[in-house]
C-alpha cells in the first residue's frame, strides 16, 4: 500500500520498497533498528561519507511509511538537521557519526519548537541564551542545530527536561547558554531556515496522510467483519456515507501534500502557499478521519488492543503542531 502518489526515480522506488519490507517484519522499530538494519540515519547525509544523499522528497516518502508504525518523530528531526548541516558544511566532522546513527541530531526551528532561544553577537562570534520549549526529538539528541534565522550548531544544553506528550512521543525543554558555532548567516541562512521549516511541515503532512490512509483501511476492514442484525455493518448506508466522507477528506489532504512535496524541489509552485494549503487540509483530515474511525469502531476505538487509538492521538498531535488554521490560511493567501 503506497501512501503517496509521487513521481519516483529508481533509487526512490528501491528505498520505498525496502522500507515497506522492513516495516512488514518490524511493525514497531526503534532507533537502532532504523539505523542499523536499514541505514535511515544517513538518508540526508552526503554520499561521500556513506549516506544516501537524499533530499526533502525522500524524507517525505519515508515519513509517509514510518507514520503508520509511529516511528518517525525522532527520525524526522534528525534527518532535517543532517540535511541542514550537509548543505552548509558537507565536510563537518559530526556528519559521519550522524550518518551511522551512533549520534542523533535534532533541529530547533519554528516547526519543531514551541519557543526559540535568543542569539546575540559576542566578541568572538555568537552566543546563545534562553530556552527552547517542547523541542521534538531533542530528549536524546547529541547535536542540536538552530535554524531561525541564523543556522547555528549548538553546544550540549545546560539543562534538558524530557516532556512526555499525549501521543506517546517525548519532547524536551532545553536551557541553552554559552557560545555557538555559526554555520551560515545572512540571506542564505534566512532562506535555508525557511526551507527546512517547510520541509518539516510537509513531512509531517506526509506522516499524517500515511496515518489517515491506514486508519481508513482498518475501519473498512472492521465494518466488513462486525455484524449486526445478521449482516456486516459495512452494508449500512449511513456508515458507508461516513466512510466515504473520510476518504474524500483524506484524498484532498494527500493531493495537497503531494503538491507541497513537489514544491520543495521546484520553483514552479509557491512553496509557502503549497505547504500552508497542505497543512490546512491535513488539519481537517486529521479530525474527520480520526474521529470517524474511532466512532465507527464503537467501544473498540480507543482500546489498547487496537493501534487505532495510538494513531488517532498521533494524527491529532501532528495537526496541533502544524500551527493555527488562521495563521496557515493567512500565509497561504
Amino acid at each position: 500500500m503506497n501512501m503517496l502518489d509521487l513521481p519516483l526515480g529508481p533509487d526512490q522506488l528501491v528505498l520505498r520498497d525496502a522500507v515497506q519490507r522492513f516495516l512488514a517484519d518490524n511493525p514497531q522499530p526503534d532507533w537502532n533498528a532504523l539505523c542499523d538494519q536499514i541505514g535511515l540515519g544517513g538518508l540526508t547525509a552526503p554520499e561521500a561519507i556513506g549516506g544516501f544523499g537524499g533530499g526533502a522528497s525522500d524524507m517525505a516518502l519515508i515519513m509517509a511509511e514510518l507514520g503508520t508504525a509511529l516511528a518517525g518523530v525522532e527520525w524526522l528531526v534528525h534527518a532535517a538537521a543532517v540535511l541542514v548541516l550537509a548543505a552548509v558544511a558537507p565536510e563537518h566532522p559530526a556528519l559521519p557519526g550522524l550518518a551511522t546513527g551512533s549520534q542523533r541530531a535534532a533541529l530547533i526551528c519554528a516547526a519543531t519548537s514551541a519557543s526559540m532561544p535568543q542569539v546575540r553577537r559576542a566578541v568572538t562570534g555568537y552566543a546563545i541564551s534562553g530556552e527552547a520549549m517542547l523541542v521534538a526529538g531533542a530528549a536524546r539528541a547529541d547535536i542540536l542545530i538552530l535554524a531561525d534565522p541564523l543556522v547555528i550548531l549548538l553546544a550540549t544544553p545546560a539543562e534538558r527536561t524530557a516532556r512526555p506528550m499525549h501521543d506517546g512521543t517525548i519532547a524536551a525543554d532545553l536551557c541553552l547558554a554559552g557560545a555557538a558555532e555559526l554555520l551560515v548567516d545572512g540571506a542564505p541562512a534566512t532562506a535555508l531556515a525557511a526551507f527546512v521549516n517547510d520541509v518539516v511541515l510537509a513531512c509531517r503532512c506526509a506522516e499524517a496522510v500515511g496515518l489517515t490512509r491506514r486508519m481508513i483501511a482498518d475501519t473498512a476492514d472492521y465494518l466488513g467483519q462486525r455484524r449486526q442484525f445478521g449482516a456486516p455493518i459495512g452494508l449500512f448506508q449511513t456508515l458507508r456515507h461516513r466512510l466515504a466522507d473520510m476518504q474524500l477528506s483524506h484524498m484532498q489532504a494527500a493531493a495537497l501534500t503531494e503538491l507541497a512535496i513537489a514544491a520543495l524541489g521546484s520553483g514552479e509552485v509557491d512553496r509557502a502557499q503549497a505547504t500552508s494549503s497542505a497543512c490546512v487540509a491535513v488539519r481537517d483530515a486529521a479530525r474527520k478521519v480520526g474521529e470517524g474511525a474511532v466512532q465507527l469502531h464503537g467501544a473498540m476505538g480507543l482500546t489498547e488492543e487496537l493501534e487505532l487509538g495510538a494513531r488517532f492521538k498521533r494524527v491529532l498531535a501532528i495537526a496541533a503542531g502544524l500551527g493555527s488554521e488562521a495563521a496557515l490560511l493567512e500565509r497561504s493567501a
